[in-house]
């Protein structure tokens, strides 16, 4: 085992997350600080950019702290993905607040746009991604108008205000970039089609460059010493990396605020209801894009977010642990169905309108069967996406991770909803995942393939359900998602 160390750091979307790793990908060291999430309008959803900034160099400065002597060899960063902000190029300070992927605050704006001046995205038409925010900002934020005037705006998603602020690079990845919509399907650069149709221009933007390699150094002063940015991206790209699903047809699951379904593929590929991306990018001999890994992704919106509105916001439990845990106390959900629509539904429906909904309510329900009725709802979300990914690409397996993969009854009802077996890694191969394409950045690792042998070994959660019936509660959930959204 190599004394060096990786530093991997998750900046997700109600939680800092750091962890030190060796070589073997073993935990060293862990550190979280909480992000708080603001709802200042309805639809609204926001956070400080300073609490995010503050809770990385908080959980980052007690790593280094604890790393006994050992080098810190690369650092990977992850990030919560379409969530973007403004700030002043001049000194760092933030302009505007975290715009996060759940707001849906350019609803109208984007009502205005021809749905077909964005398919070269690959992407549907919808707030949750990063250049609907960005359009909004420019029309309506005057601290962005007047920057952009006197030539001070920068615009970005949260790793490029992270890099720009503790180190000095305004720069993303391309995996980043694929989730803007300000990127064509196979691009490698800001698409000027795209630009124009959002009224953004390439020069606020964020440089475009590999998911891993040397990219920089970072640094701050309450840390020891600078450590060497290996690796940037997306967090569910991360998660990808960090449940070792490398190779095409390798799909998982990340279990959160929401659920995000990825599935690796060779190249750029389109599916109906589902969304091209971009897994990462090596660096070419140059420090530019090289090879590229595709992706297919798929999203639901509301997961973890949803049980803690209905234990913190409803009263229905302690917190969302304890709502997870009521579930398992009866054996179905007495009729209850849930659609989890607390931000719209995603793939592969694609409904920003729709709201979330409780059915099937009468005077035998109780918290446990509402409870158990989410995590059904949750499973079958999932199941939806699955379904459109397999007709792609084969899937035989899903490996899962996430926070909500502690919770037994959720893994039961999953792999009976999809009858296909679950592999159970590190709930939090996100922060993993950022760490070990940060040693392959450095060189620790001579390839993502070789870093993700090293992984630890996954259990199974095998499907129980007959399948006779699990087709036949898959058209009822198929005819409860039509009803409820109005499709």
């Amino acid at each position: 085992m190599s004394a060096e160390l990786l530093l991997g750091i998750d900046e997700g979307t109600t939680a800092v997350k750091a962890a030190l790793f060796d070589s073997d990908l073993t935990v060293v060291a862990e550190a979280r600080r909480p992000v708080p999430v603001s709802h200042p309008h309805p639809g609204w959803v926001e956070q400080d950019p300073e609490l995010v900034l503050e809770a990385v160099v908080d959980t980052v400065a007690e790593l280094l702290a604890e790393s006994g002597g050992r080098e810190v060899c690369a650092a990977g960063l992850d990030h919560q993905g379409e969530s973007v902000l403004a700030w002043d190029a001049r000194d760092g300070r933030a302009l505007t607040p975290v715009v996060v992927w759940q707001d849906k605050r350019q609803d109208t704006l984007l009502a205005a746009i021809d749905p077909q001046a964005v398919e070269r995205s690959g992407l549907p038409l919808d707030p949750y991604f990063s250049a609907g925010k960005l359009a909004w900002l420019l029309d309506n934020d005057s601290g962005v108008r007047r920057a952009r005037d006197d030539g001070s705006l920068r615009l970005g998603t949260v790793d490029a205000f992270l890099t720009d602020r503790l180190g000095g690079r305004f720069a993303t990845d391309l995996s980043t970039a694929s989730r803007t919509q300000l990127l064509a399907v196979g691009g490698r650069d800001w698409d000027e089609q795209l630009l124009k149709t959002f009224g953004v221009q390439r020069e606020h933007l964020p440089a475009i460059g590999p998911t891993f390699g040397p990219l920089g150094r970072l640094h701050h002063a309450r840390w020891p010493f600078p450590v060497a940015l290996s690796a940037q991206l997306v967090d569910q790209q991360a998660a990808l990396a960090g449940c070792g699903a490398v190779a095409s047809g390798q799909c998982k699951a990340t279990y959160g605020t929401g659920v995000f379904v990825l599935g690796r593929t060779d190249g750029p590929v389109r599916a109906p209801g589902l969304l091209p991306t971009i897994a990462w990018a090596a660096p070419d001999d140059a420090g530019g894009v090289g090879e590229v890994a595709g992706a297919l992704d798929g999203g639901v919106f509301a997961a973890g977010s949803l049980l803690d509105w209905l234990a913190g916001g409803l009263g229905l439990a302690t917190d969302a642990a304890a709502l997870a845990k009521a579930a398992a106390s009866v054996p179905d959900s007495a009729g209850v169905v849930v659609l989890p629509a607390l931000a719209g539904l995603g793939a592969p429906w694609w409904n920003s309108e729709a709201h979330g909904v409780i059915a099937g309510l009468h005077l035998g329900v109780g918290a446990a069967h509402i409870a158990r009725a989410v995590l059904e709802a949750i499973a079958w979300r999932v199941a939806d996406i699955v379904e459109s990914m397999a007709a792609v690409v084969p899937v035989d397996q899903l490996r899962v991770d996430g926070g909500l993969t502690n919770d037994e009854t959720l893994l039961e009802i999953q792999a009976d909803a999809l009858g296909l077996p679950l592999a159970v890694g590190r709930a939090d191969a996100t922060v993993l995942g950022a760490a070990m394409l940060a040693g392959v950045g450095a060189g620790v690792f001579a390839s993502v393939e070789d870093a993700a042998v090293r992984l630890p070994h996954r259990r199974v959660v095998a499907p129980q359900m007959d399948p006779r019936e699990r087709a036949e509660r898959r058209e009822r959930w198929r005819a409860f998602v039509r009803a409820a959204a109005a499709l």
